[in-house]
């Protein structure tokens, strides 16, 4: 990147996979695209430490931007990741009740899912789901035919390839410090070199709110940082498909996925910090095997392993609700706040979304 006197066209802070996302279908609609990313390598933080799940769009209230963007994002995702040989699974999963007073949930998780367009699901016995899954324990289980993993890294590689082949530039170690808004533009500063530019998409992640405030914006929402551990399961997976809890009021409890070598791990648990920190609390795996053991009371001590950690930028705090994707423009500005999950799924819809607010 080198520092103009001219206005520059546009600039994607963050090259996180929406980030990424948004660079290459900016790109590719004509606009001349620099991405500003502060660290070293593409897609260091939530968009490398989480499930790589593909969310079918299950446990979004109907008509918010999570539930409309995820099964926009599902589809295209699938398809984007089947043309350009991206490593994928659709291999299904199972949300389980483990006691009769959870059976309730299944159906009114059945029933927000199809007012959000997922038409496929199917409540099972408790004799269907082990039948699919015998390692299983539970009464009764929703089945998601949809849902599935994808290599996050490979995914942001591919993004990346046609950003840069749409002729947008990636450019790494450029932190932006600060800015500000202008009549005719956006001037950021950003490792050395200051440059003004037509438009700027905030997608910086977890450091969202702090960019926003770089650039004097106003009305700038609280961030909070849920943070998640992952443990690894020593041995071979007790599943072929993904297998999630009853979802708690926040999150989606600890579940099982898998990864692409059919490697299994389990989380993410929920702890609230007032920063990002990827230290990782072993002294959490008790609580891990008695919510694990609720459906796979087979689960031998001493089977778990410490993985790793992400940490997701949340909109609410800690008690309450989880809040809805906030995608706020302004003139020449779009800023992205509290793209959790399902952000990695809906990362293509989000693009799409972005680049139309954008749009002069």
């Amino acid at each position: 990147m080198r520092a103009m006197s001219d206005l520059a066209d546009a600039a994607v802070i963050g090259a996180g996979v929406v980030g990424l996302a948004i660079a290459r279908s900016l790109a590719l609609a004509g606009r001349e695209v620099t991405v500003l990313e502060a660290e070293r390598a593409v897609g260091q933080h939530t968009s490398s430490r989480n499930s790589e799940v593909i969310h079918a769009g299950i446990y979004y209230p109907p008509g918010s931007l999570k539930a409309r963007l995820c099964v926009e994002g599902r589809d295209a995702l699938y398809r984007y990741c089947a043309e350009r040989g991206v490593p994928h699974a659709r291999l299904g999963k199972l949300i389980v009740a483990t006691s009769d007073e959870e059976v309730a949930a299944l159906e009114r998780l059945r029933i927000n899912a199809e007012a959000n367009g997922v038409d496929d699901l199917a409540i099972l016995s408790a004799a269907e789901a082990h039948e699919l899954e015998p390692e299983i324990s539970c009464v009764r289980a929703l089945l998601s035919p949809s849902t599935g993993i994808v290599d996050s890294h490979a995914l942001m590689a591919a993004l990346r390839r046609d950003a840069e082949a749409a002729g947008a530039v990636v450019a790494l170690a450029k932190p932006v410090l600060s800015g500000r808004v202008e009549t005719d533009g956006i001037e950021l500063s950003a490792g050395g070199d200051t440059i003004r530019f037509r438009l700027v998409v905030n997608s910086a992640g977890p450091w969202a709110q702090e960019v926003a405030r770089r650039l004097g914006v106003p009305s700038i929402p609280k961030a909070y940082f849920a943070k998640g551990h992952y443990f690894t399961l020593s041995g071979p997976a007790p599943f072929r498909r993904l297998v999630y809890p009853v979802p708690p009021p926040i999150g989606l409890g600890t579940h099982v996925t898998l990864d692409l070598a059919g490697r299994a791990r389990f989380g993410p648990d929920v702890q609230w910090c007032d920063r990002v920190d990827y230290s990782f609390d072993e002294s959490r795996a008790p609580d891990f095997y008695a919510s694990i053991r609720r459906y796979y009371p087979a689960l031998k001590d001493g089977a778990l392993q410490p993985g790793f950690t992400g940490v997701r930028p949340m909109l609410a705090p800690p008690g309450s609700p989880r809040a809805d994707f906030m995608i706020q423009a302004m003139p020449g500005l779009v800023n992205l706040y509290g793209i959790d999950s399902p952000g990695l799924t809906a990362a293509l819809a989000i693009a799409g979304h972005v680049r139309r607010m954008a749009s002069p």
